[in-house]
């Protein structure tokens, strides 16, 4: 009994002093840790370990009027291949070798830029080498792209397997490409670095927000990050444009500027009441030929504004009380002496004007006239015309959210700064020796719209955050009143002359569907820094105005510049392109409907709207909507005849082997139907077919090109 006893008890000894050993060497490592080794192993867990990483915010979105997406940030990855992995290396390589083969095919067939031969030959180059970052594409790729990439073989396996690598980062988009992409603006290729022009660099602070912070560590040969501070995404704009109008105005302008070979062009539309900017074009011609925006030159360019500023000298007078609309000015036979230098009139090769009254001197944009006019009143003292335009807000500043926005300059006779001289005041009133922004030139005719109120054009409705308004912007009333509103009346009056007066310099602008007024403005602009003689000359034509004329809702500015094809006409070539711009507003924008039009109900008077040939299922469907009735046969394609009360459809034969007869079809349609027959389309026009340049019956070519007219 005894000897089993101390068995036990000898046992037990064993086991309690092997604890106490271990318990004892455990305290020595403990001890040697803290105290012997703790420098050593805190410098490598420092090694293992990066404090303070800067987590990088969402930057805020950027969105039209109506909710639209105009430029937002989506994540793009450069992608890599880490060959050092022990997965890759196990067994030989076994892993590695049983699939370079057919990931080097689908990497080929997938980016296009190599062949297997030579993906193959660079990954096994880069394995035997160790590298650890091989790149696989020099470009990044979208994240659906890297998607791709996960499902190829190896890459399926994962990170830990396959050694892929992705480094992200982010680009900005805009999805309407071009569609007001200068007021938009860009950012860095840094995008830390912020924006670099237009809207995301004036709104930068809001759209950037604030960087969070992480920490990242090496853990179990992986590394690891935890966000101690999450980042705050940046705001969001929403934006004043409408991509509707402002579609429309940038396809008016570019082929206004395709037709006249000009250099430059801008046009801006702006809501009347409200100086919400609801479409803005900067177009400058490349090298190439092609029309694209490269700057803001709407709201950033210093240049004399020609005749639109006669508009102004006349309102002066007429508030002043220094003449009447109606007074009497002898322009003679176009030619005018002003202190030794000549002032002419557009028409002195037809012997001038004559004897005009003030109104139609704006209405027939004469210089002479005005000038005159200007003269007589404040020759004595010129101070008083500067000062003049001054109180109208002719000077304001109006802080554009648009970076680079310049301010008007008129200079003061006394601003010794300035040179002035005897012919500086004839020359000012027509709009030289001045310089104003077109965006100021459109605010002030604005004002004119607006019963006399001078408003502040804005881009910015509200700064929000996850769709709640954080800061709205509304209307900014810089002038209750820039005139009298007998002096208001009067010029209005006196716009509507410039396209409706018999001596009208904008006939071509009167337009049958919406009434518009403005004024025309043709003015030369020096080439040179030695001036109009020695550099060298060329034009800038524009119209301003307001549609429609009895109760404006909308303001627009068309400036083209260097136009080298046609005679330069502010109404011929700027007032046209506002033309379309109006009508195509108005059409877009009515709020009128089939039930509130008056149908005329004479016999003599088709009943139906014009409805243009085409497919038959989508005449058939808009006729349903309008509870109207048709007639006739119901083949894919059929030419159309309105008659009383109903629409008659004829079948329009269709053949492979010649070519259709497009008359009384829509540009979409009748690119459709040339389209499946191989054949490329040339468009001059809007509306619907009215010609073609090859014969219907002919035999179609593949590759030939058929223009067609549109009216």
């Amino acid at each position: 009994m005894a000897d089993k006893r101390n068995s036990i008890v000898f046992r037990f000894g064993i086991v309690y002093f092997t604890i106490l050993f271990l318990f004892l060497l455990v305290v020595y490592r403990i001890v040697v840790l803290q105290f012997v080794e703790k420098d050593e192993w805190l410098a490598l867990a420092s090694k293992n370990k990066k404090s303070d990483i800067r987590v990088r915010p969402n930057r805020g979105n950027i969105y039209a009027c109506d909710g639209r997406l105009m430029a937002s940030s989506i994540p793009t990855y450069y992608i890599y291949m880490d060959t050092r992995v022990p997965a890759l290396h196990a067994n030989e390589g076994e892993l590695f070798y049983e699939n370079v083969d057919s990931l080097a095919n689908r990497l080929s067939g997938f980016f296009r830029n190599k062949s297997k031969a030579e993906y193959k030959s660079m990954l096994k180059r880069a394995y035997r080498q160790g590298d650890g970052e091989l790149q696989l594409f020099p470009q990044r790729i979208s994240y659906s792209q890297l998607k791709e990439v996960r499902r190829m073989p190896l890459f399926r396996m994962g990170r830990n397997k396959s050694g892929l690598i992705t480094k992200e980062w982010l680009r900005r988009v805009k999805p309407f490409g071009s569609l007001a992409s200068r007021t938009i603006g860009d950012i860095y290729a840094d995008e830390s670095k912020g924006g670099k022009n237009g809207l995301e660099l004036f709104f930068n602070q809001e759209l950037l927000g604030t960087p969070g912070v992480s920490v990242r560590q090496k853990v179990a040969n992986r590394w690891e990050e935890t966000i101690q501070v999450e980042p705050i995404n940046g705001l969001d704009l929403v934006t004043t444009i409408d991509l509707d109008l402002q579609d429309l105005a940038e396809k008016a302008l570019v082929d206004s500027l395709k037709s006249f070979d000009a250099s430059t062009g801008y046009a801006i539309l702006m809501e009347v009441q409200s100086g919400e900017v609801k479409a803005i074009v900067n177009m400058q011609k490349n090298a190439d030929g092609t029309y694209s925006e490269n700057r803001n030159g709407a709201v950033s360019d210093q240049v004399e504004p020609g005749s639109t500023f006669k508009t102004f000298s006349v309102m002066a007078l007429l508030d002043d009380g220094k003449a009447h609309i109606t007074d009497i000015v002898h322009t003679g036979t176009g030619r005018y002496n002003f202190y030794g230098s000549f002032m002419v009139d557009h028409n002195e090769n037809h012997g001038g004007f004559g004897d005009i009254t003030l109104a139609e001197a704006i209405h027939g944009s004469s210089n002479i006239g005005v000038s005159k006019a200007v003269e007589a009143a404040y020759g004595n003292n010129p101070s008083k015309f500067v000062e003049k335009l001054y109180s109208m807000g002719l000077n304001e500043k109006l802080n554009i959210e648009i970076p680079g926005a310049a301010a008007p300059q008129i200079k003061h006779p006394k601003d010794k700064a300035k040179y002035w001289s005897k012919t500086t005041l004839p020359w000012m009133s027509i709009g030289y020796e001045t310089e104003i922004p077109p965006i100021y030139t459109l605010a002030y005719y604005n004002a004119i719209a607006n019963n006399g109120k001078f408003i502040r054009p804005f881009f910015v409705k509200a700064i929000t955050k996850n769709g709640e308004i954080i800061k709205s912007f509304t209307t900014e009333t810089i002038r209750e009143s820039i005139c009298r509103p007998s002096t208001l009346s009067i010029i209005k009056e006196t716009l509507l002359g410039v396209i409706e007066g018999k001596k009208g310099t904008a006939h071509n602008v009167h337009s049958d569907f919406v009434r518009i007024a403005g004024k025309t403005g043709t003015a030369q602009i020096s080439k040179g820094t030695q001036g109009y003689k020695a550099g060298g000359k060329t034009h800038q034509v524009s119209f301003c105005g307001y549609f429609p004329a009895d109760n404006p809702q909308y303001t627009c500015i068309v400036v083209i510049r260097e136009p080298k094809n046609g005679y330069p006409s502010g109404g011929l070539m700027a007032g046209a392109v506002f033309k379309s711009i109006a009508e195509q507003t108005m059409a877009l924008k009515s709020s009128l409907k089939p039930d509130f039009l008056n149908t005329d109900t004479t016999e003599t008077s088709s009943y139906f709207p014009i409805v243009k040939a085409g497919n038959y299922q989508a005449i058939k469907s808009v006729l349903n909507g309008l509870d109207l009735s048709s007639a006739g046969q119901t083949t894919d394609w059929v030419k159309t005849f309105a008659e009383h009360k109903i629409l008659r459809t004829e079948s329009m034969p269709l053949s492979k082997h010649s070519i259709p007869d497009l008359k009384g079809m829509g540009a979409k349609d009748a690119i459709y139907l040339l389209g499946r027959m191989g054949i490329k389309v040339q468009i001059s026009g809007r509306g619907k077919v009215v010609s073609q340049n090859i014969n219907p019956g002919e035999t179609p070519r593949r590759g030939q090109v058929i223009k067609i007219n549109l009216e």
